[in-house]
């Protein structure tokens, strides 16, 4: 329904004059007149802009958070945490969009929104704010693998597992230091390769024969506490889960096993994603639980496209990897930082 009010047709029915009225369903506008967007209560909006060399972002902030969603309808989009947005994912509140030019590389502005919201005691809470990789740090790391031959990648508390933990649900006391793992998997001339930075809720068990590497230590420390069991047995809710009072419990969503399947079969695109849905199995052959809402798991595919093999194959051979990769990471950690690791015992 459209009326004409104070001068502007407004489609759905709200006032925008400086008087108080009553829509249709008796709810009351805004007292004052609202002539730009930055006046919208709560929201805050401003642009950086680089006029000589044409680019530039806007940023839209919410202090105190609002309930975010996302649509990705193009074919070729360039976005950060997008993922969070969807319905069945824990995130519910967002603190800022940033919109931004330069297309991916452009993303590094949502990095400097992220790091000047915490600065400012908004949004996520990270344990220690001066303690992670930077933009430099992956650069070094880049630059390390395309200047130097190949050799053996180290794994254990290395790269990407030198923070990582497990078992996780007794809280930090009671978990293991975990880490990074490989495994290669050949079938005549097909290679299947897996990186695995494991970080996760849930324990780390041998894919063969089910015992458990790394994980919920018991009480007096001998063995391990069943943290699927343990889950089941309190019923109402997961140990990390927030309080009902909206209190933090500590570590809430810190968790994500990160890996990578490289491979030389010829994939497409659509190929690829069949090959990380399948390897994603691994993941249920090796930690338990798994996927849990505390956890953030990903699996990505690299193809050289050498060699022509089933899709099905080459996803049966990378879920092999994967799971053993998963176990690799568990098994090579050493302890550190009071927390004892597989390798170390």
């Amino acid at each position: 329904m459209t009326r004409q009010i104070g001068g502007r047709t407004v489609a759905d029915g709200r006032t925008l004059n400086g008087s108080t009225a009553l829509d249709e369903q008796g709810a009351h506008s805004p007292a004052t007149t609202i002539a730009d967007v930055s006046q919208i209560p709560g929201i805050r909006i401003a642009h950086h802009t680089d006029e000589e060399n044409g680019t530039g972002c806007t940023v839209i902030v919410c202090p105190a958070g609002a309930t975010g969603a996302v649509d990705v309808r193009g074919g070729a989009p360039a976005t950060r945490e997008t993922d969070l947005l969807r319905p069945e994912e824990t995130v519910d509140v967002l603190h800022a969009v940033v919109l931004s030019g330069g297309s991916a590389y452009g993303l590094a502005a949502s990095v400097g929104v992220a790091e000047e919201l915490e600065r400012r005691g908004i949004g996520l809470a990270f344990a220690n704010p001066n303690v992670r990789p930077t933009a430099a740090d992956g650069a070094r790391a880049c630059a390390l693998a395309l200047d130097n031959a190949p050799t053996p990648l180290p794994r254990g508390n290395v790269g990407a597992g030198c923070g990582c933990t497990v078992g996780k649900l007794g809280g930090p006391t009671r978990a293991m230091k975990s880490g990074l793992g490989t495994d290669v998997e050949q079938a005549g001339p097909l290679l299947c390769g897996a990186v695995a930075a494991v970080n996760a809720c849930g324990n780390v068990v041998d894919p063969d024969t089910r015992e458990v590497i790394a994980g919920m230590r018991s009480q007096d420390g001998t063995g391990f506490v069943d943290e699927c069991e343990l889950a089941l047995s309190m019923a109402a809710r997961m140990p990390l889960d927030p309080g009902h009072d909206g209190s933090a419990r500590p570590p809430v969503r810190t968790n994500t096993t990160i890996s990578c399947v490289i491979t030389n079969a010829r994939l497409t695109k659509a190929q690829a994603t069949k090959v990380a849905q399948m390897a994603a199995d691994a993941y249920a052959h090796a930690i338990r639980p798994t996927h849990t809402t505390n956890d953030g798991d990903s699996v990505f595919v690299m193809t050289t496209g050498e060699v022509e093999v089933p899709v099905d194959v080459v996803g049966i051979l990378a879920t092999r990897a994967l799971e053993r990769a998963i176990a690799d990471g568990a098994r090579s950690a050493k302890t550190s930082h009071g927390l004892v690791g597989a390798a170390s015992l």
